[in-house]
């Protein structure tokens, strides 16, 4: 804490969407199928925090609507998500919830409404930063956001902040006949990248379709060409989440469950609380984990992978170069979320 009394040589700027003419319509408007810039910024500098909120008459909006980011000029995404799950929120639902990174405020827990949205990661660039929204739904969307950053030089040894989502219902692994694993072949796959870096986090969407207890995946980190067994590989999902026996309400600085939406209905003998829609996340502010040449960071669907739930995540790590080689096209906005049956709490546009 002693660094807060030291002196600041940073000068502070922000992009926000406050009215230019002087009234109080601080927001944008981007109609369906439109892109809007929310900062094109000059480097070197710092992106501290972001603040945002939607309005939407979609209630799957938080997956539909996307957030890219570019370090540098670079030509594809450095950053892509669907703008809930990039906040720690998966399933199109608004929740609230807090962690070192994250927070967010909802009036109440369903897909759709309203959901004030902050990140705390830094996210150096050097010669540019472009934010961007993507409006993939049909319906008109309003946009208030506050992009804060530190305008000052970038040392070499500063790192690029990526984050990458992706989705896989069913799961493309397919479970060993044995009920075995010593390969990690087919795992659900958060991250698979190359270059210098270190992993920071992730969090894991899933909505259980298989019925029973989902969380016996174990988690494996091959670093830089590591063979099975990798020099991490964990013990079952909730051990990896820090948690145990099951998954738990809590919400740590950390690690936790930002969203726990279950359902009333479950098979004989199971706890209604395993079936439905949650979010697990886990940050590795204390502990990342570096590489050089790269990383693949993988979940047992299940154990052995005998399990073919709902699964989706965000992976943030920090690389070296402004872009990463596991870019590729996100599926469209229609394949990204399975609609819940409770209506939203409110419908803000």
């Amino acid at each position: 804490m002693i660094e807060l009394a030291r002196r600041k040589s940073f000068r502070a700027r922000r992009e926000s969407s406050w009215d230019r003419t002087g009234g109080n319509d601080d927001n944008r408007h981007v109609a369906p199928g439109e892109t809007l810039v929310l900062a094109d910024l000059a480097g070197p500098g710092a992106i501290t925090h972001l603040w945002f909120t939607f309005g939407s008459r979609d209630p799957l909006f938080l997956r539909k609507v996307l957030l890219q980011v570019y370090w540098d000029d670079a030509a594809t995404p450095a950053i892509q998500s669907p703008v809930g799950d990039f906040f720690n929120v998966g399933h199109a639902f608004t929740a609230s919830h807090s962690c070192a990174t994250f927070t967010t405020s909802a009036r109440g827990q369903a897909q759709g409404g309203s959901m004030g949205m902050n990140a705390w990661l830094p996210m150096p660039f050097r010669s540019a930063a472009r934010l961007e929204i993507v409006n993939q739904t049909d319906q008109d969307l309003c946009v208030y956001y506050y992009v804060d950053w530190r305008q000052e030089p970038v040392g070499e040894d500063l790192f690029y902040l990526h984050a990458q989502w992706k989705r896989e219902n069913p799961p493309v692994g397919s479970p060993d006949p044995d009920g075995l694993n010593l390969t990690g072949a087919n795992n659900y796959v958060l991250l698979d990248t190359v270059g210098e870096g270190h992993f920071v986090g992730c969090n894991f969407s899933i909505y259980n379709e298989a019925g029973g207890w989902w969380g016996e995946g174990d988690d494996m980190f091959f670093v830089d060409g590591q063979s099975f067994p990798p020099d991490l590989h964990g013990t079952g999902t909730e051990d990896y989440f820090a948690h145990a026996y099951g998954m738990q309400r809590h919400q740590g600085l950390y690690n936790g469950v930002s969203l726990w939406e279950p359902t009333a209905w479950a098979p004989p003998g199971y706890p209604a609380e395993w079936k439905g829609w949650f979010t697990c996340y886990r940050w590795h502010l204390l502990d990342p984990v570096p590489f050089t040449k790269s990383l693949v960071m993988s979940l047992e669907h299940g154990h052995a992978n005998d399990r073919a739930d709902d699964l989706s995540s965000v992976a943030y790590w920090y690389l070296n170069a402004p872009e990463h080689k596991s870019y590729s096209e996100l599926p469209p906005p229609e394949n990204r979320v399975q609609r819940c049956d409770r209506e939203p709490y409110d419908l803000i546009y």
